[in-house]
């Protein structure tokens, strides 16, 4: 759908938006979809399928938060050694997830990073899922409120391609690329607004 927006485009390179705008487009299409979850499931796994993906976004933010911030880490100490990097990792685990109980499990979560393959294999790339998800999560809010709206908005961001920088992106979809409290609390909310409203 985002290379058939942007086909007029006259230049082709500018026909492929940056990545993290491809995933805003990505993860703002499995938002928008919803509404017609029941078109594939009974009502009751429709919102089971919704909370469980809105259970993984709350929890998706702070381990994004903890990989970016330990592969920083990797990568401006290039000679540590194995316990420095298990130490640091359990530090900076600790200081996104808190709340979490490894007893019993300690040489688990020692090594919990090398789940995260994007450590190996595309360095610095994980924290794109967190940027794009706030765009999208801002879309869906707008979705909520004005579907119509909210799709012409994407549309006409997707049509753009990348010949604009991607804070422009996100405000042609409408969305603000900014990742403050004021951003993220309203986002936080709607999503605790809707886990409540699926549980009743």
């Amino acid at each position: 759908f985002h290379a058939f927006a942007a086909r007029e485009e006259p230049l082709l390179f500018y026909r492929h938006a940056p990545i993290e705008f491809c995933e805003v487009a990505s993860m703002s299409m499995e938002m928008f979809a919803y509404d017609h979850l029941g078109a594939f499931y009974s009502e009751e796994e429709a919102g089971r399928s919704r909370r469980h993906h809105l259970e993984q976004l709350l929890a998706l933010f702070p381990w994004i938060a903890t990989i970016d911030s330990f592969q920083h880490w990797i990568y401006l100490n290039p000679e540590h050694s194995r316990e420095e990097r298990e130490e640091k990792w359990l530090e900076i685990e600790n200081r996104f997830s808190p709340a979490v109980d490894w007893s019993g499990l300690e040489a688990d979560h020692r090594s919990l990073w090398q789940r995260q393959l994007h450590l190996f294999q595309v360095p610095f790339y994980y924290v794109e899922y967190g940027i794009a998800q706030l765009g999208a999560l801002q879309l869906w809010m707008k979705h909520k409120e004005n579907p119509r709206e909210a799709v012409a908005g994407y549309r006409k961001a997707l049509a753009l391609g990348g010949t604009r920088p991607l804070p422009e992106l996100f405000e042609a979809a409408g969305a603000r690329f900014d990742f403050s409290v004021g951003t993220l609390r309203p986002i936080m909310e709607a999503i605790g607004e809707e886990l409540e409203r699926e549980a009743s």
